[in-house]
């Protein structure tokens, strides 16, 4: 996991899943208790300067004839940027980072696309982000069907793909905790927000108090 001080926290899933909502709701509950100054949230791609303008790159539905391997290398442009501006630094500093989405986001989303492999992806990924994985990767589980009917605002590129692509996505998601359970855990996230929290609070706690 690399020498820093710090704790690395990622909480991923499906379009809709309240992935963004959780880590919103997790930063404010660990930054009363361990100091705001501590405790950092950012989202992938994002949070920098050049990672929001590639965002809007990757989001943008005009860009319909991006290839597969130009949008997992356009991620991890973006989430080089931010590893070395703000997550390792504030890693080094003994603070806690929580992120919404990382590698585990193209390990679902464009895994296969172009015959892209999980080695393919991992190979990159370790470049971009220093050797520097999660220590706790937080996987808001639910079917698409419903978490895609979670979104209300007008649908960004990713969003507009078919239903069945959004459930081999889940399948992908899903296999990378079988495969990893020391790193991922698995939140049921077709329920109430409140009650999603609370175990994604106790799950992140119990990481913080054991290792």
């Amino acid at each position: 996991m690399g020498s820093t001080a710090g704790k690395f926290i990622v909480v991923d899933g499906t379009e809709g899943c309240g992935k963004s909502t959780q880590a919103r709701m997790l930063h404010e509950r660990l930054s009363r208790s361990r100091g705001g100054e501590n405790v950092l949230l950012v989202r992938d791609p994002g949070t920098t300067r050049i990672g929001e303008q590639v965002r809007s790159i990757l989001l943008n539905p005009d860009h319909g004839e991006m290839n597969m391997r130009c949008e997992m290398l356009l991620y991890m442009a973006a989430r080089a940027q931010m590893m070395a501006e703000v997550i390792l630094p504030a890693l080094g500093q003994g603070k806690l980072v929580i992120c919404d989405r990382f590698v585990s986001s193209t390990l679902a989303y464009q895994l296969g696309g172009e015959g892209l492999t999980a080695g393919d992806i991992r190979l990159v990924a370790d470049i971009a982000i220093r050797g520097r994985w999660p220590d706790l990767t937080i996987l808001l589980d639910m079917p698409p069907q419903a978490s895609l009917g979670r979104v209300k605002r007008a649908m960004d590129r990713i969003e507009q793909r078919p239903i069945e692509y959004h459930e081999q996505v889940r399948r992908n998601y899903l296999a990378q905790a079988e495969g990893d359970p020391a790193h991922y855990r698995v939140v049921n996230a077709d329920r109430d927000p409140e009650v999603v929290h609370e175990e994604v609070l106790a799950t992140v706690n119990y990481l913080l108090v054991t290792r």
